[in-house]
């Protein structure tokens, strides 16, 4: 066949299209643990300032006749900045124009799960984060006890946590497990032999949702830390924020270089097509002292 124009990136565009896009940006969004308790907002292309209140009005009693006393409250601006993840594909021509439709299936939960495991990472643990600010710096600490075996003392360490919040005057409105210490919870006890994880409900077999001590719970993938093993988080989530600027973007290339192996390998010589997916998130804690992780160090 003769060459009458040069193969685009547009020629590919079929096998990407929007619907696709959003969806995979839907499914980032519900595999995300602490997007499932942290609050949205808006994110722009140039950030957002959020106001966030530095002093509170006081009242007082009086006396009839007496002066009335006067307060003031005050904010301040704190910035959430859009922070670029991208993930790149690499698969064979003939890989594509054998099935695109049925490989981008397969494609679709892998760029998700990327997607929100490196966003839980960041958020959680500062690990190759862009953000500013991150749940284990300025947390509190609470060790669940016990060594051989570990976690003996479930009910008492949970409730300690808890007391270092609320006696801190926090608000703490739910707690976030990694998945290894479902199994710990389902058969803790409270002092009066009752279950103490209540209601569990289960997604796509990687993620459950229930009460625990009252408060929700979400246990999911990606919470762990080796260092200091650390397990999961009680707080405040509206001390938190995460946003996006928009959905997930791509670009198909037949004809550009993509480093596979430590070597930069020529797509257009090799008969491979690259698919990139990008995305902008950003992530901010205004308060990290209002959450306790809880660990198992020894």
């Amino acid at each position: 066949m003769a060459i009458t124009v040069a193969t685009k990136n547009s020629d590919f565009s079929g096998f990407l299209n929007r619907d696709q896009s959003e969806a995979i940006f839907e499914k980032a969004a519900r595999i995300s643990v602490v997007q499932q308790l942290s609050p949205r907002t808006p994110l722009g292309i140039n950030g957002q300032a959020i106001p966030v209140v530095t002093g509170k009005i006081t009242a007082g009693w009086v006396a009839e006749g007496a002066q009335k006393p006067a307060s003031s409250g005050s904010v301040a601006l704190k910035t959430m900045d859009p922070k670029k993840i991208a993930a790149i594909a690499v698969v064979s021509a003939e890989v594509v124009r054998a099935n695109p439709g049925g490989y981008m299936d397969l494609l679709r939960p892998q760029i998700a799960e990327a997607f929100a495991l490196a966003f839980d990472a960041a958020a959680l643990h500062g690990t190759s984060s862009p953000f500013t600010t991150n749940l284990d710096t300025g947390s509190s600490t609470q060790e669940f006890t016990g060594t051989t075996p570990a976690f003996t003392s479930v009910y008492a360490d949970l409730n300690a946590g808890l007391a270092t919040l609320v006696n801190a005057d926090k608000d703490p409105s739910g707690f976030l497990f990694d998945k290894r210490f479902e199994p710990v919870l389902n058969g803790a006890l409270d002092t009066g032999g009752r279950p103490l994880f209540v209601s569990p409900t289960y997604e796509n077999g990687n993620r459950s949702r229930g009460s625990l001590l009252g408060y929700e719970t979400v246990i999911g993938k990606g919470v762990y830390a080796a260092t200091p093993k650390i397990y999961g988080y009680l707080g405040d989530w509206s001390q938190t924020t995460w946003g996006a600027v928009g959905g997930i973007s791509y670009d198909v290339s037949t004809e550009t270089a993509v480093t596979i192996n430590g070597a930069l390998v020529s797509l257009w010589e090799n008969n491979l097509v690259a698919i990139r997916a990008e995305a902008e998130y950003g992530w901010l804690v205004n308060d990290p002292a209002s959450f306790v992780k809880y660990t198992n160090v020894s």
